[in-house]
């Protein structure tokens, strides 16, 4: 999953409780298909989608409130973003912060930020993780305990919910898998597409970055994150909401809300020839 915060459901059983009790016998519900099944068909079917998804580009609105120790906000931000796939992974360009577009100077660095981030992009396997925002499912299965599956009607669509947690004896490597180990959280995959629908994640202990030296993410820190079905077939994200508590550098602590809101889904192309002006092309009407 990735910075930004990245990776949403069908109803079916709305007739069975319509139907007039005593007419007919409602048919028995199919058996729940092996989580880890189910995760590595939720992988494959993303994979089908990854071509699909660099046709389209939509935008992110990002607003975090700084909380003190009251829970009043002292500070708000926000940053809009143009997002975009490319072999895989999600690529965003800011373009305004606070409500204002960038200036001409923030424009030109900004640009030159975002051609890096492409042709590392182009080069980074799309199962691999991209300047470590994301791990695969397959990672996450080795690290995460499963529990509790079921089927729940969410959005409309029917949906197979799960519960995990981290695992403490898991071998890990590198930052963002550190982490997972800390986790605890429900899923739902919408079950007639294989597609993450909804994600909630709290973290179930503190996690410390740098032994506590550099940051440590209190207990309690949470998020949630949506997907949806936006057009014949594509899945895009749509939106997430979150909590962090931390201390930096063993003096500051630190509490913030965001609230992410992803819209205006387009299709698009990405010019790469021009270097450093790699830019987002929305395509001509035909």
């Amino acid at each position: 999953m990735d910075s930004r915060l990245t990776n949403r459901l069908k109803g079916l059983l709305l007739p069975l409780l319509l139907a007039p009790s005593g007419l007919a016998q409602q048919p028995p519900s199919p058996a729940l298909p092996d989580i880890r099944q189910l995760m590595h068909e939720v992988q494959a079917h993303q994979r089908q989608l990854d071509k699909v998804r660099e046709n389209y580009t939509y935008s992110t609105l990002e607003t975090t409130q700084d909380i003190d120790s009251n829970g009043k906000v002292t500070k708000t931000e926000s940053v809009e973003e143009e997002d975009f796939f490319v072999n895989g992974h999600v690529i965003a360009r800011t373009v305004k912060k606070n409500g204002q577009p960038l200036s001409d100077h923030d424009q030109q660095k900004e640009t030159e930020s975002v051609t890096k981030r492409v042709e590392k992009a182009e080069k980074t396997p799309p199962d691999q993780p991209l300047e470590g925002q994301a791990i695969s499912i397959s990672r996450v299965l080795e690290i995460l305990d499963v529990s509790n599956p079921r089927r729940e009607i969410y959005r409309g669509r029917q949906t197979i919910v799960f519960d995990f947690v981290g695992r403490k004896d898991a071998k890990t490597h590198g930052l963002v898998e550190d982490a997972s180990k800390k986790l605890q959280g429900t899923i739902w995959v919408d079950e007639a597409d294989r597609q993450v629908a909804h994600l909630e994640v709290n973290f179930n202990d503190n996690f410390r970055v740098a032994g506590g030296l550099l940051a440590s993410i209190q207990k309690g820190s949470n998020f949630r994150f949506d997907q949806a079905l936006v057009s014949d077939g594509l899945w895009l994200p749509t939106g997430g909401e979150g909590t962090m508590q931390a201390r930096l550098l063993m003096v500051k602590n630190v509490r913030q809300h965001f609230v992410e809101h992803d819209f205006d889904y387009k299709r698009f192309r990405v010019e790469t020839q021009q270097g450093k002006d790699a830019k987002v092309m929305p395509e001509k009407s035909r």
